[in-house]
């Protein structure tokens, strides 16, 4: 847990991108779930948050 944390706050490449995958994975979820009308709401923004960010990742440095 300790090098997940500093690979966060150094910028590395795979604890961003793994961050990056569970939201992608948690906005798919929640588009899926015929549950609650917010989640599915706001399933798309959390989806392409994820998407964005893991384009940006990984250009990080190893």
């Amino acid at each position: 847990m300790i090098s997940f944390l500093t690979g966060l706050l150094r910028l590395r490449r795979r604890p961003w991108e793994m961050l990056a995958t569970i939201l992608i994975g948690l906005g798919v979820f929640m588009l899926m779930q015929p549950f609650a009308l917010a989640l599915f709401t706001w399933s798309f923004l959390v989806t392409l948050t994820g998407t964005v960010m893991f384009i940006i990742v990984s250009h990080f440095p190893d």
